[in-house]
């Protein structure tokens, strides 16, 4: 894990990789929590035998912003900034969904620092991002993530 621990620290990555998170399991009791949670039980996310018989997959798929939902367990797998006052999700940019992640499967991000601005005050980062399918290779998920941090002054 990367640990990061000022400004100046944060700089000296800009346009390197920062690492892969861990490989995360997306289980059909996954997929139902977060239809729970959105009230989407689209038949294609949580209707296991129909799946079977109509799904052009043979079977469930994650919704793409569960697997969206994964980026903050993952980001923290990678990397660790310390002396914060606070961080903010800013925003997303260039996002794409490339193949759908069946259940069962096993996803993990890989990620670079493309930018970095000093803002007076806080930091932002604008971090390309991979998520990838253990079983297929393929990528589910990518774009560019953009986070603020305001390090203790």
């Amino acid at each position: 894990m990367l640990t990061i621990n000022s400004y100046e620290e944060f700089v000296a990555y800009e346009g390197k990789e920062l690492g892969a998170s861990e490989w995360v399991l997306i289980s059909q009791d996954r997929i139902n929590q977060f239809a729970d949670a959105t009230d989407d039980h689209q038949w294609i996310h949580v209707d296991v035998e129909k799946c079977k018989t109509e799904s052009p997959f043979g079977q469930t798929i994650a919704h793409g912003y569960l697997t969206l939902s994964m980026i903050p367990l993952m980001w923290n797998q990678i990397i660790e900034v310390n002396n914060l006052e606070r961080m903010m999700n800013y925003g997303m940019k260039d996002m794409r969904f490339g193949q759908p992640v069946l259940s069962g499967q096993s996803i993990r991000m890989k990620v670079s620092l493309d930018e970095i601005q000093n803002l007076r005050g806080a930091i932002k980062t604008n971090v390309k991002f991979v998520i990838e399918i253990q079983e297929t290779g393929k990528k589910a998920v990518e774009g560019i993530a953009t986070f603020i941090y305001y390090f203790k002054k």
